[in-house]
């Protein structure tokens, strides 16, 4: 704990065997209360590495449902335990956990609801192998929703996230997409709640066992990512209202 908030770090997995136990072992266990994976039905050993580790609270989907169904899993779980503050975290270790210190001080103590770990402050992702093409696309894209949502970030698309449970409690999550673009439309949420978003730097790992999904995929998350952030500008200017922001 932190200031007696009780902390919940949950890693929403797919076929995350070959790095879980690396992600798990930089976990700093003398903050963090609670760790939840949630696997999305892996084809690996998954479950069985977490079970190796002692992880206590573990949840199986019984297909595949995807990213954005993951997350929503953690977040209640991780409220459902009585978290404070729930720490978003890839088990592919493309992020490290060693920054989960820093990014927990600042909601503890008040100072930010919101953290994300940015590959893009800095040189992290470059120098961490993110492909030249992913660089881009990232830096065009962010540019695109900082002029159409009204807010600075130095990218919206980072999967190491700390969130305040008053943020996780004011949210429409179960209106999101349960694909990749859930990300997203969640940090359009939070703008639209009126929350400010921290970011500090953070070093990135790509490698062969890091999870990546591929170009068509890609484009589709793209426009998805365009289409969530006109949304937010219609919404915003009251031209029209969208489910994801009640």
């Amino acid at each position: 704990m932190i200031n007696n908030k009780k902390i919940i770090v949950v890693l929403p997995a797919y076929n995350a065997s070959e790095t879980l136990q690396k992600t798990y072992n930089e976990i700093p266990f003398d903050i963090v209360d609670e760790v939840v994976l949630v696997d999305d039905n892996s084809v690996d050993e998954t479950i069985e590495v977490a079970r190796k580790l002692g992880i206590k609270h573990i949840l199986k989907h019984d297909e595949n449902k995807g990213y954005g169904a993951n997350q929503k899993s953690c977040y209640l779980k991780a409220l459902a335990l009585g978290a404070d503050i729930v720490v978003m975290l890839h088990p592919d270790y493309q992020y490290t956990p060693k920054l989960i210190h820093s990014m927990c001080y600042l909601i503890a103590n008040k100072v930010y609801p919101v953290v994300l770990g940015s590959r893009i402050l800095g040189k992290g992702a470059l120098i961490g192998g993110m492909p030249l093409y992913k660089y881009i696309a990232n830096r065009f894209l962010t540019l695109f929703q900082n002029i159409l949502i009204g807010q600075k970030l130095s990218e919206y698309h980072t999967g190491f996230r700390a969130f305040s449970k008053e943020v996780l409690n004011s949210l429409a999550l179960d209106h999101n997409s349960d694909d990749f673009i859930f990300d997203n439309q969640m940090l359009c949420q939070i703008f639209n709640k009126g929350f400010e978003i921290a970011e500090i730097t953070c070093p990135t790992t790509y490698s062969s066992e890091s999870s990546s999904i591929n170009f068509n995929r890609s484009v589709t998350y793209g426009l998805g990512v365009c289409i969530t952030s006109i949304q937010y500008f219609f919404h915003k200017k009251g031209i029209k209202t969208f489910s994801i922001f009640k």
